[in-house]
C-alpha cells in the first residue's frame, strides 16, 4: 500500500493538477487507488469510502466511477488473438489489446469452473467451492469443504460486493458455478443475467430436448433467475451478445456505473459455427500443425512477446502432420477451420459490444479487462460425455461427425491435441494440467485509466481481478456479507499496472500454489515446481506425467523444456515444501489413490 501511496503522489506532483485526456484518467485511478487500499480489505463494508475524491452528490460520485466490462473466452489458445501471434481475424479484440496493456504472464486454473470460482471471488478455487470441476466431483470429496461443486457461501462475488457497493451488474454467456436457482447468477449479485448454467452446450441450441434429456447431456439456462430456452438455431457468440447489448440498453437511464461480465461458450467444444465464418477459412490450415505452430511463434517474436531465440516446448501426444492420410489430413484441418471461426466469430460479437458502449458514449468511462479461462483443449472429443463408450450413444443423439458434417448443429468434435498445442505454442501442454499451455492465457486490459501500447510481463493471477475492480470503483472488501464471514482477497490489485507503475504485484518469495485433478504446482518468482502423475484422471482422458516433482526457471525456460530438479535440490525442496504449506491451508484433497504413492508431496 505505502509503494501505491508514493507512485500515486509521484504521479501527481510531476504532472500536477492541471492534467487532462489519458493523464487525467490515469490520475483518477491513482486517487482511487490511495483512498481504497487493498489494505483497507479487511475491515469494512463494501461501500464507498467516504473520505475518497468520489464523496460528495451521489450522482457526482457514480459519474466518475469507470464502468467495467469483462469479457471471458473459453478455451482460448494463448495464441490465437492476431495480437498475441495468430493469424485468425480478430480485429475488434487486436484493437483494444493494442490501445490497452497485454500481459504475457497472466495465469488461471487449468480448467474453466476453477478459473470462474477464482475471478468472481478472488481466492483459491479450493476455498471458494470448485476444489474441483463438479463433473469430477467424486464421492469421496462429496462434502468436503472447498468441494462444494458450486461457488460456496465462504465468498462474495465480485457482482455481489460492486452491486452493494453501487453498481448496476449484468451477465450473459457460461456461468459454471451452480445449476440451483439458489446458486447462479441472479443469487451471486447480478441484477440481470441470461447463463448456460452447465460447462459447455450445442452453440445452435439443439441439446435442450428429446435424446440428449434423456441421457442427461441436455443444457440448462437462465434467466434473471428463472429456467428459460435457449433460441435454437441462434448462434451462441450472436445471442450472449444480443443479450448483454439489451442489459446495457435497458439501464441507459440509470446513473450508475455497470459491471458487464461477457462469458462466451466459444471457441469451447463442440466445434460449431455458422457457416459462412466457417468458409473464410477454407484451406487455410491444410499444412498442418507443426506449420501453424512455427508460424505463430514466429510471429510472437515479431510482436515483441517472447525471446527471438524463443525454442517451443516438444509436441507432446501428437502424429506427425506428414504421418497422417489425406483423409485423415483433410478431417484434421476441417477441425481448425471450424475453431478458427468460432474465434473470429467471438470477436465480431465484441466489436458489436464495444460499439455499443462508443454510440451511448459509455466506452470512455469503461475499463475493459480481457481473458481465456484457461489453456487450449487438448482432448480427441467425439460425443457428450455422457454417452463416451455407450454403444450407439452417440447415435441416438443424432450426431453425425462425418467431414462434410463437421462445423454444424450435428456434429460434436473437439480438435484434438496438436491444434492445441500449435496453439498455446511455446508452452507446454494444454488445458486441464498445472504447465504454463494450460494456465498461462491471453489477457489484456484497456480503457479508463489503462496506460496503452504496452506489454506488462509480470506474473499475474485470475486471483487479481477482483480486487483491481473493488480497488478501481473505490470500495473495500467488507470481512462479512449478508451477515456471513467472508475469505479476505488473496489477489493483488493490478492498478499499478495498470498505470505503467509497476510490472509486479508480487514479490520475488510470494508462492502461489495450484492443484487440479490432482496435478499440481507451484510458482515463487521464477521458479516453478510441477507434479504429474503417471496415471491419468478424467480429464484429459488420456493423462501425461512422470510421477515426480520436476523444476523450472521460467525466466529462462518458459517453455518449461528443461527439468532443473537435479542441478538445485535444494530449491526444488523448497518450493515443494511451500506446496505442502499452501495445500494445508487450502484444504486441497490429493487421495493416496490418485498417485499411487503417499499424498505427501
Amino acid at each position: 500500500m505505502q509503494r501505491v501511496v508514493r507512485v500515486a503522489a509521484s504521479y501527481i506532483a510531476k504532472n500536477g493538477t492541471d492534467v487532462t485526456g489519458k493523464s487525467a484518467l490515469i490520475a483518477a485511478a491513482l486517487v482511487s487507488t490511495l483512498m481504497s487500499p487493498i489494505a483497507m480489505a479487511q475491515a469494512g463494508p463494501a461501500e464507498p469510502v467516504n473520505q475518497s475524491p468520489l464523496s460528495g452528490s451521489s450522482s457526482q460520485r457514480e459519474a466518475s466511477r469507470p464502468n467495467f466490462l469483462v469479457i471471458v473466452a473459453d478455451d482460448l489458445g494463448w495464441s490465437d488473438l492476431g495480437a498475441f501471434g495468430g493469424e485468425i481475424a480478430t480485429p475488434n479484440l487486436d484493437a483494444l489489446a493494442a490501445s490497452g496493456v497485454r500481459f504475457t504472464g497472466f495465469h488461471t486454473a487449468p480448467t474453466c469452473s476453477p478459473t470462474r470460482s477464482m475471478l468472481l471471488s478472488g481466492v483459491d478455487n479450493h476455498e471458494a467451492g470448485i476444489g474441483t470441476m463438479a463433473e469430477s466431483l467424486s464421492p469421496s470429496l462429496a462434502g468436503r469443504p472447498g468441494y462444494e461443486g458450486y461457488l460456496n457461501d465462504r465468498v462474495a462475488s465480485i457482482a455481489e460486493l460492486l452491486q452493494q457497493g453501487g453498481y448496476r451488474t449484468l451477465m450473459s454467456g457460461k456461468w459454471h458455478l451452480g445449476l440451483t436457482e439458489d446458486r447462479g447468477p441472479a443469487a451471486r449479485g447480478f441484477e440481470h443475467s441470461f447463463a448456460l448454467l452447465q460447462g459447455l452446450g450445442n452453440h445452435f441450441g439443439a441439446d435442450q430436448d428429446g435424446a440428449w434429456k434423456k441421457a442427461k447431456a441436455n443444457t440448462l439456462y437462465r434467466a434473471d433467475g428463472k429456467l428459460v430456452r435457449f433460441p435454437v438455431g441462434r448462434y451462441s457468440a450472436d445471442y450472449f451478445a444480443d443479450q448483454l447489448i439489451s442489459f446495457l440498453d435497458g439501464g441507459a437511464k440509470d446513473a450508475r456505473p455497470f459491471f458487464a461480465y461477457l462469458t462466451f461458450t466459444t471457441p469451447h467444444w463442440p466445434m460449431q459455427a455458422p457457416a459462412e465464418t466457417i468458409a473464410k477459412y477454407k484451406g487455410r490450415y491444410d499444412a498442418g500443425y507443426e506449420v501453424l505452430r512455427a508460424e505463430r511463434l514466429e510471429r510472437q517474436k515479431k510482436l515483441g512477446l517472447v525471446a527471438l531465440d524463443q525454442q517451443p516446448h516438444p509436441l507432446d501426444g501428437v502424429k506427425p502432420w506428414a504421418s497422417l492420410t489425406s483423409d485423415e489430413k483433410a478431417l484434421e484441418a476441417r477441425k481448425m477451420e471450424v475453431y478458427a471461426a468460432m474465434v473470429d466469430r467471438m470477436d465480431q460479437n465484441v466489436g458489436r459490444v464495444i460499439a455499443e458502449l462508443k454510440r451511448t458514449g459509455q466506452y470512455e468511462n469503461t475499463v475493459i479487462v480481457f481473458l481465456s479461462d484457461n489453456g487450449p483443449e487438448g482432448s480427441e472429443i467425439d460425443a457428450p460425455f455422457q454417452v463416451r463408450g455407450v454403444p450407439g450413444g452417440a447415435k441416438k443423439l443424432g450426431i453425425d461427425n462425418s467431414l462434410e458434417n463437421i462445423g454444424n448443429a450435428t456434429s460434436y468434435v473437439g480438435y484434438g491435441a496438436g491444434w492445441a498445442q500449435a496453439n498455446s505454442t511455446p508452452s507446454w501442454l494444454v488445458k486441464g494440467y498445472p504447465t504454463e499451455g494450460g494456465t498461462r492465457v491471453s489477457a489484456f486490459a484497456a480503457g479508463k485509466g489503462v496506460v496503452g501500447n504496452r506489454i506488462a510481463r509480470g506474473n499475474l493471477s485470475v486471483t487479481d481481478i477482483a480486487p483491481t475492480l473493488l480497488d478501481l470503483a473505490g470500495l473495500a472488501q467488507p470481512t462479512t456479507f449478508k451477515g456471513r464471514a467472508i475469505l479476505p482477497f488473496e489477489g493483488h490489485s493490478l492498478v499499478p499496472v495498470l498505470a505503467e507503475k509497476s510490472a509486479e504485484v508480487r514479490t520475488p518469495d510470494e508462492p502461489v500454489g495450484t492443484e487440479l485433478f490432482f496435478r499440481r504446482a507451484l510458482r515463487k518468482g521464477d521458479w516453478k515446481a510441477v507434479y504429474l502423475p503417471t496415471s491419468g484422471s478424467t480429464y484429459p482422458r488420456d493423462g501425461v506425467g512422470e510421477g515426480k516433482w520436476q523444476l523450472f526457471n521460467l525466466a529462462t525456460d518458459p517453455a518449461e523444456s528443461t527439468d532443473l530438479a537435479v542441478r538445485y535440490p535444494d530449491k526444488l525442496e523448497e518450493l515443494v515444501a511451500d506446496w505442502g504449506r499452501y495445500a494445508a491451508q487450502k484444504g486441497v484433497a490429493i487421495p493416496e489413490a490418485a498417485t499411487g504413492r503417499s499424498s505427501k508431496p
